[in-house]
């Protein structure tokens, strides 16, 4: 189950003018669900994406870097149940037949369509059921259907992920609504499993990579459940210019200000809700480093915690072994670290001072924290004022049992 997390009502979810989706269930690896949908942006829409580093990266995503640069998407095409990943030069072949055949039928160009995929790698995708679901995604297509588009990108998740946000910008109301899906295989690294944002902001389209960018290293690059990095990380911005305002060409004025705050939140609670919903978590928590000399060694140090296995399961047992979390802060790769000065919390239980065991602290009093749902590990370096914070999740039996079924 799900911790502490909850799906979306679709009243909740606002539609985006300029934003039509649709989605079907096309059969691209099991029938009966939903598994393709189509976005549809109006002319004149910006586009900002940020991907996987993984240089084993899918072929969607190779196809998306080269559109993105274009600078006129004009569609999604997107299906789960197949990454179309480690494929080789028939996955290329494969991705840019999707784009053409969903092109001809909007008039547009190939090269003005996004592919997305995400699934099993090393399987041939099944262009022929896509390009037959076309036509029903494209007749679905509506501004509200985003709870179904939602649903439509999930694989292993146990809940679809979406969420809105309103702000006024110059008098102007401006909206901002949110899918995205991952549950395992996360440690993102530039981008998400998958994650879409769209706006009816106004804004220069030569901001969209910059605005994209910090929304994820805000959000989704500050997540992880297992350590592992997809093929097929895909985190996309849209602006469709709909809002009436002036144009935002400068992201440090109050427009462009008020713009990155609402993204920003908004990408951090679906990022938050991915790590909520990793496979087989229990519990979510926060590593948060401080008085690092920079964020660099700060996030060094809570990736250490957050991906130990040890770590997790300990967590996972409610079992105050905290010295794991020492030694992984002591492996993080920080080479003059000096252990003497090291704090740490785990929530208001002082458990580390002077880089020993407190004096006060009661094993009971650590017990009773890691028995919540929502754990807070706070650990001070006291080497400068650099603080950073990931989000993770536990390891319990689950997580095993359900990447050992995951193909079958």
């Amino acid at each position: 189950m799900p911790v502490d997390l909850t799906a979306p009502l679709p009243s909740e979810l606002f539609a985006v003018p300029g934003v039509r989706i649709g989605s079907t269930m096309a059969g691209v690896r099991k029938v009966g669900r939903r598994d393709l949908s189509v976005w549809l942006l109006d002319e004149g829409s910006a586009v900002g994406g940020v991907f996987t580093q993984n240089r084993y990266c899918a072929a969607p995503v190779q196809l998306c870097r080269e559109h993105v640069a274009l600078g006129s998407v004009r569609a999604f095409l997107i299906n789960t149940g197949n990454a179309n990943a480690g494929t080789g030069a028939d996955g290329l072949a494969r991705a840019r037949r999707s784009c053409g055949a969903l092109a001809a039928k909007l008039g547009l160009l190939p090269e003005q369509v996004l592919p997305f995929s995400t699934g099993v790698i090393m399987e041939t995708l099944p262009v022929e059921r896509i390009e037959a679901g076309l036509d029903a995604a494209l007749l679905a297509a509506a501004p509200d259907h985003w709870f179904e588009a939602a649903q439509a990108i999930m694989t292993t998740d146990t809940l679809p992920k979406a969420a809105s946000r309103r702000i006024e910008i110059e008098g102007r109301s401006v909206t901002l609504t949110g899918i995205a899906k991952g549950a395992g295989m996360i440690r993102p690294n530039m981008a998400t499993m998958l994650g879409f944002v769209a706006t009816d902001a106004c804004v220069a389209p030569a901001l969209m990579q910059a605005l994209a960018r910090e929304a994820a290293d805000a959000s989704f690059n500050r997540i992880t459940v297992d350590g592992d990095t997809s093929t097929n990380d895909s985190f996309v911005v849209v602006a469709t210019q709909k809002a009436g305002h002036a144009p935002i060409t400068d992201l440090d004025s109050p427009a462009g200000r008020a713009l990155r705050a609402a993204l920003n939140d908004l990408a951090v609670q679906l990022a938050q809700a991915i790590v909520r919903d990793g496979e087989g978590a229990t519990k979510f928590i926060r590593v948060q480093i401080d008085g690092g000399r920079d964020e660099a060694e700060c996030r060094l140090a809570a990736y250490a915690i957050a991906h130990s296995p040890l770590v997790k399961t300990a967590f996972f047992a409610s079992d105050p072994n905290l010295g794991r979390i020492l030694a992984a802060v002591g492996y993080a790769g920080i080479a003059d670290l000096d252990q003497s000065l090291i704090e740490m919390h785990l929530g208001d239980v002082h458990v580390v001072t002077a880089g020993g065991r407190h004096p006060e602290y009661v094993e009971a009093d650590a017990a009773r924290v890691m028995k919540g749902s929502d754990i807070l590990v706070r650990v001070n370096l006291n080497r400068g004022s650099a603080t950073s914070t990931v989000w993770t999740c536990d390891f319990s039996e689950d997580y095993v049992r359900i990447n050992a079924d995951y193909r079958s």
